[in-house]
């Protein structure tokens, strides 16, 4: 259960960076005909596209900084709250094996 908490928040981790460069790339106003911009941007689109003008703001850039910085808090949020069931769940079940001397005998 440890290795599963650890995945899920590796994986939340991830995402939360894709959406934080995805909205920098448009607040700062990045080249996103470079294929590594055009890539993240891409990425983090497709993230957040259940938080798609949740909030209608005339800015463009603070319509995408609103918007997809819920996403993003969301996702923490969701991810971390997932995460530390999985890690609870593993502590009463016992699955923790680590490293450990044996006994002397």
């Amino acid at each position: 259960m440890y290795t599963l908490a650890r995945v899920v928040r590796l994986a939340t981790t991830v995402a939360v960076v894709i959406i934080v460069a995805g909205i920098l790339i448009h607040v700062l106003g990045a080249n996103t005909s470079n294929g590594i911009v055009s890539a993240v941007n891409d990425a983090a689109k497709w993230l957040v596209q259940p938080f798609r003008n949740v909030f209608h703001i005339q800015n463009h850039k603070t319509n995408v900084a609103v918007n997809w910085g819920l996403a993003a808090v969301i996702y923490a949020v969701v991810g971390g709250f997932i995460a530390r069931l999985l890690a609870r769940a593993g502590a009463v079940s016992g699955t923790r094996r680590g490293w450990r001397r044996s006994p002397a005998v």
